[in-house]
């Protein structure tokens, strides 16, 4: 523990954020680390909770509760509280791979079950978590791990996200000989193309993967599986495969006008915008001085907000079809699991600095797409819902009549969640699929074909970053097991 009376003596504080106003100039990180007397400060507030629920990992109604890799935070807390910086940094890297990562884009399930949280703000755990990675890259901690022995066991990863590089982490210290395969140009996945580089900069992301590489795996780009490469091919050539190809089959539209131009999915305008930052050149599709409407309330909705607002956009709306959520916990969402209490996350922040409002319309529902002479997307007819309880005793959206609007607009970004993998992943293979992801247990990770496993979103569907690094590890175990124990002929 911290402090013994530290939670009774100091307030939570969150890390040093760049005013709204400012920070849309640019599309660099815009929160900092603590600094260390305010990591101090922060980790005296971990209290001796007797059972931390911080750290149990389950999932309550779907919903992570407590760190899904069972991150030991008390033990790193009292540690930095200590100032024993070192310590907290190798206790921190004994559950997690990549604490960069956790620490900038996890939205903190840790938090929501601290003990403390039941009647005070919780713990800073996720601020505290970031401040000891970057302490330990700025002090030259963090330096290449490079097994002694080799197995001559090969393994091959296709997918660099989450769960791909925790994956390759864990297996290449095995003493595996390791290649990962990605289709963009840049290895990262998700992280490089997925999360703009406002909330996780993508120096971030490259400077773990080439301390990966440096450790001795191997990153082959613009490889596509089912265009480039087979699986049947990886299966000659390697020992095992592992599939962490993610769930990014975006969800569409089926209204009227939906064909019109100008209607694009999120993760599209989100990964374009990225790689042109990164390239140094103009974006593809800027939405600079146009009216932008966003169909879907989550959190890549929300990038979009962001991203729009940076390009200069003349307004933002983002529809949700929920309720705006209240500022308490209900009884629905009681301790520890997710409160799902309202926030004004970062891109909102940035709305309401420069367009004078919260972008968000909630209980709402896109009825049409009109199209001008072009073709083009000018306006869409929009109609609000109420949230009923029916007779069978679940809820339903009902459309109030007299309600309906139409809003201009010029770009409609679309962001109403992922399907599952993309086709082309099981192309010429036999390949199981269950409910558009890649069948296999979580007890083994093993697909119905020989030698080939999978994990993260593709074998659970769309979650959180930390959930994919529990799975990588997971699969790496029993990839491990795998090659380790003879196989027939």
């Amino acid at each position: 523990m911290g402090k013994p009376t530290g939670f009774l003596e100091i307030d939570r504080k969150k890390p040093l954020e760049e005013p709204a106003k400012k920070r849309i100039r640019h599309f660099h990180e815009y929160g900092q680390r603590f600094t260390d007397s305010e990591m101090q400060e922060q980790g005296a507030r971990c209290m001796d909770c007797g059972t931390p629920f911080c750290h149990m990992g389950i999932e309550i109604r779907g919903v992570a509760a407590g760190c899904p890799i069972q991150n030991v935070i008390p033990e790193w807390n009292d540690l930095v509280y200590r100032g024993q910086w070192k310590d907290a940094l190798d206790r921190l890297l004994m559950t997690n791979n990549f604490p960069e990562f956790t620490g900038r884009v996890c939205p903190a399930p840790c938090e929501s079950s601290c003990v403390l949280g039941i009647s005070e703000p919780a713990v800073a755990i996720k601020g505290i978590e970031r401040s000891i990675i970057d302490k330990g890259f700025e002090e030259g901690w963090i330096t290449p791990r490079i097994p002694v022995n080799r197995t001559g066991k090969k393994i091959a990863i296709v997918g660099s996200g989450p769960a791909g590089l925790t994956a390759a982490d864990d297996l290449n210290q095995e003493g595996h000989s390791v290649t990962v395969f990605e289709r963009d140009d840049r290895p990262g996945g998700l992280l490089m193309y997925g999360i703009p580089s406002m909330k996780l900069d993508k120096d971030v992301v490259l400077r773990r993967v080439h301390l990966l590489a440096e450790e001795g795996i191997q990153f082959i780009v613009n490889t596509e599986i089912g265009k480039d490469i087979t699986l049947t091919q990886l299966r000659e050539e390697f020992d095992a495969v592992i599939l962490c190809v993610g769930a990014q089959k975006q969800r569409v539209l089926h209204l009227p006008g939906d064909d019109a131009q100008g209607i694009v999915p999120a993760m599209q305008y989100l990964s374009e915008t990225t790689k042109a930052h990164l390239d140094g050149t103009k974006p593809r599709l800027d939405v600079s001085k146009k009216h932008v409407l966003v169909i879907g309330g989550g959190d890549t909705g929300a990038d979009c907000v962001a991203t729009a607002i940076r390009q200069g956009c003349k307004s933002i709306v983002q529809f949700g079809k929920h309720p705006k959520l209240g500022s308490e916990r209900d009884g629905d969402h009681m301790w520890p699991s997710d409160p799902n209490v309202f926030k004004m996350d970062y891109a909102y922040e940035e709305a309401l600095a420069t367009k004078g409002q919260d972008p968000r319309e909630y209980l709402i529902q896109t009825k049409e797409i009109v199209k001008g002479h072009s073709g083009e997307v000018v306006a869409l007819k929009t109609i609000q819902m109420e949230k009923v309880v029916g007779e069978d005793g679940f809820h339903y959206f009902r459309e109030l009549p007299g309600t309906e609007k139409e809003w201009p607009a010029d770009v409609v970004f679309v962001a109403i969640g992922f399907e599952g993998i993309e086709e082309q992943v099981a192309a010429d293979s036999d390949l199981s699929l269950s409910r558009n992801r890649i069948a296999a247990s979580k007890v083994d990770y093993a697909t119905n074909i020989p030698s080939v496993f999978t994990a993260g979103d593709a074998r659970r569907g769309q979650s959180l970053v930390v959930w994919a690094i529990k799975e990588g590890k997971e699969a790496a175990q029993k990839v491990n097991q795998f090659v380790a124990t003879p196989q027939p002929v």
